[in-house]
C-alpha cells in the first residue's frame, strides 16, 4: 500500500468519532466522518481525496455527487436500499457501488410483526384508553367497535412481496403463529418456496385477493415504485392489512389514507415514507397529527422508519459497511456488489 486510503462518510447516523470503523478498517486508513442532508455542505478537498464512501440513507449520490470525487473507487451503503444512489452514473464513472444486506434482518421482520400483531391485538387502542381513563378502560375493553381489527392471527394468511431475506425471516416468523403463508416474487429462484416453506402465488393480484395481510419486503426500483396504489389496494379483502417495512414509495401513501377511510381496507402499519423526514403538508402528516377520533383511529399505525434499529443492528451496519470498503480498497474483493450492470470498467489508484 503506497499511500493511506481514505473513506469518508457524508451522512454518519451514529454520535461517536468513528470507533467501529476505525476499529473494523486497522492501519493503513483514515477517515472523514460528516452529517450533513445536503451534498454542498461537504469540503471539496475531503471529497477529493476520498478512495471509498460508506453512504447511509441521508445523502444522494447523483452525477453531481460523482464528480467531486476523482479518487473514489467504492461507494458502500451502510444498509439495504440503495435508490439514492445512482447506479448507472456511478457505473459509468467506473466506481463499484455495494450494499450491506445482512444486518438488521431480524430486526426488520420482528417490526412487520410487531405492527401487525399491535394491529390486530389492538394494543395501541388499549394503551390510548387507559392512559386517558386506566378504571374506565376496563369496563369498555370488551366493546368491539373501539377494537374493529382485532381478530384471530392463527389461520389467517400472510402474503409476503420479496421473498428476499427479510421476506423469509418474517414468513419463518409468521408460520410460527400458525398463520398460512403465500408469496410473491417474480425474481426468486424456483424452488426457493419449498424450501421455506410457503406457498408461492404467480401474479400480485392473485396475492392481494388471498391475503388477510400483506407485508411488503421488496427493495425500491422502477418496477416497484406506486406498486401498491388505488386499483391495488382496491383488490385486498375489506378486512385485510397492509404493511410496509421496506421503502415508502412503493405505496402511493394518499391512496392508502383513502382505501382506509373509505374501508375498502381495515388499516395499515407503516415504518417507511416516500420522503423523509414527510413535508409539513404531506398527507400522512394530516392525517397522523388529527389521527385521535377519526376514521383512521386504531387502524393507521406509524413508525419512523425505525424497523431496523437496535444497537445490536446498527453495530453491524457499521461493522460490514467498512469492511466492504476495506476488502475492495486493500484486496480487491468485491461483495454485495449492485451496480454490475452499469460498470463499464473499474477505476484503480493512480
Amino acid at each position: 500500500m503506497s499511500h493511506r486510503l481514505h473513506l469518508l462518510t457524508p451522512d454518519a447516523q451514529y454520535a461517536d468519532d468513528a470507533i467501529i470503523e476505525r476499529e473494523t478498517a486497522g492501519a493503513g486508513f483514515d477517515f472523514d466522518i460528516f452529517r450533513e442532508r445536503e451534498a454542498r455542505r461537504l469540503p471539496d478537498e475531503a471529497l477529493a481525496a476520498a478512495d471509498g464512501i460508506v453512504v447511509w440513507h441521508e445523502m444522494a449520490i447523483d452525477a453531481a455527487f460523482v464528480e467531486r470525487i476523482p479518487r473514489c473507487r467504492i461507494v458502500v451503503r451502510a444498509g439495504v436500499g440503495f435508490d439514492h444512489i445512482d447506479l448507472a452514473v456511478t457505473g459509468r464513472a467506473g466506481i463499484v457501488v455495494c450494499n450491506t444486506p445482512d444486518y438488521g434482518t431480524s430486526e426488520v421482520a420482528d417490526h412487520a410483526m410487531a405492527l401487525m400483531l399491535a394491529l390486530r391485538r389492538a394494543l395501541v387502542v388499549y394503551h390510548g384508553e387507559l392512559t386517558a381513563d386506566p378504571v374506565g378502560a376496563f369496563v369498555t375493553r370488551f366493546d368491539a367497535g373501539r377494537t374493529p381489527l382485532v381478530r384471530r392471527v392463527r389461520g389467517t394468511v400472510l402474503g409476503i412481496v420479496g421473498l428476499g431475506r427479510i421476506g423469509t425471516a418474517t414468513a419463518l416468523r409468521a408460520k410460527a403463529f400458525g398463520m398460512r403463508v403465500v408469496a410473491y416474487d417474480p425474481y426468486a429462484p424456483a424452488g426457493v418456496e419449498i424450501a421455506v416453506g410457503v406457498e408461492r402465488v404467480a401474479t400480485l393480484e392473485a396475492l392481494l385477493a388471498t391475503s388477510d395481510v400483506v407485508s411488503l419486503h421488496c427493495p425500491l426500483t422502477e418496477e416497484s415504485r406506486g406498486m401498491i396504489g388505488k386499483a391495488e389496494l382496491a383488490r385486498m379483502k375489506p378486512d385485510a392489512l397492509l404493511i410496509n417495512t421496506a421503502r415508502g414509495a412503493i405505496v402511493d401513501v394518499p391512496a392508502l389514507i383513502g382505501a382506509i377511510e373509505r374501508r375498502e381496507i381495515a388499516g395499515a402499519g407503516i415504518d417507511v415514507l416516500p420522503v423523509e423526514p414527510p413535508r409539513p403538508d404531506d398527507a400522512i402528516v394530516a392525517a397522523y397529527a388529527n389521527l385521535a377520533g377519526s376514521a383512521l383511529d386504531g387502524r393507521l399505525l406509524l413508525t419512523p422508519h425505525s424497523a431496523w434499529s437496535s444497537p445490536e443492528s446498527a453495530a453491524d451496519a457499521r461493522r460490514l459497511a467498512v469492511e466492504t470498503a476495506v476488502l475492495y480498497l486493500r484486496d480487491g474483493r468485491l461483495r454485495n456488489l449492485v451496480n454490475g450492470e452499469f460498470l463499464t470498467h473499474r477505476r484503480w489508484p493512480g
